[in-house]
């Protein structure tokens, strides 16, 4: 891999953000999520808070524990070779999705754009691993790499004012899940009963960034049994290994 030179960024008293770069890729992600696995390896006294960004990571830190200055160095010194970086294979999660209908109102409109059948666009979206390059605007609404340009689109002209819990969407060349009802303006093209933050539970934010997801096509029926078994508490969403293997 290229070397990505760290830009060091004060951020007030008690932050720092590593910045690879103004661009918005892949590889600059990757290295993002590098630095934050190493930083989490290295358990350096002070840090309180790891924050990933598209191409940042905000560091946290205690100033009565580790001074600005030392923070830095130790972050200079992290490299491109440093093997404990690795990654071990991707995990996915598998998000049931209902796409159409009063579910994704939006996807007729996306066909006219794109030239591509309601059947299309659906196999498209469904057929990409997503990366989570970050979590923001909303607790749990995240950001996803990706997108298939087929099927990208502008946001809407005039936004809605609510748009429903769990509800997928496109705007521009990126897809995502809104986790609770807010006003936006993505094109929905689907809806899943899987929620994506829920304040009740133990960990309320299902994701995390640098993990991947992948859609499935799920009908109507199966949503709703989803749906009843997330409210009595019994159901858990499938996470896979790049391998196959289900952990």
């Amino acid at each position: 891999m290229k070397s990505m030179q760290i830009n060091l960024l004060p951020a007030g008293d008690r932050a720092l953000v590593a910045d690879f770069g103004n661009v918005i890729e892949e590889q600059v992600n990757n290295r993002v999520h590098s630095l934050r696995r190493w930083l989490e390896q290295q358990q350096i006294p002070g840090i309180r808070e790891l924050l990933p960004t598209f191409r940042s990571l905000m560091v946290v830190y205690d100033p009565a524990v580790i001074s600005y200055d030392v923070l830095c160095g130790r972050i200079r010194s992290f490299g491109d070779g440093d093997t404990a970086t690795a990654e071990t294979g991707r995990e996915i999660l598998e998000i049931p999705c209902c796409y159409g209908g009063d579910r994704g109102p939006d996807l007729p409109g996306l066909s006219d754009l794109t030239g591509l059948s309601g059947e299309e666009i659906i196999r498209i979206h469904s057929g990409t691993v997503y990366k989570i390059y970050m979590l923001g605007f909303l607790p749990g609404f995240v950001y996803l790499g990706g997108l298939d340009p087929r099927i990208a689109a502008p946001r809407l002209t005039t936004p809605r004012t609510v748009i429903p819990a769990g509800s997928v969407g496109i705007g521009g060349s990126q897809t995502g899940v809104y986790p609770i009802a807010s006003p936006g303006g993505w094109r929905l093209i689907g809806s899943t009963p899987v929620p994506f933050y829920d304040p009740g539970a133990a960990e309320p934010i299902l994701c995390r960034a640098g993990q991947y997801i992948r859609f499935i096509p799920t009908g109507p029926d199966a949503c709703e049994e989803i749906a009843a078994r997330v409210r009595e508490g019994k159901y858990q969403v499938k996470i896979v290994h790049e391998s196959g293997k289900v952990i």
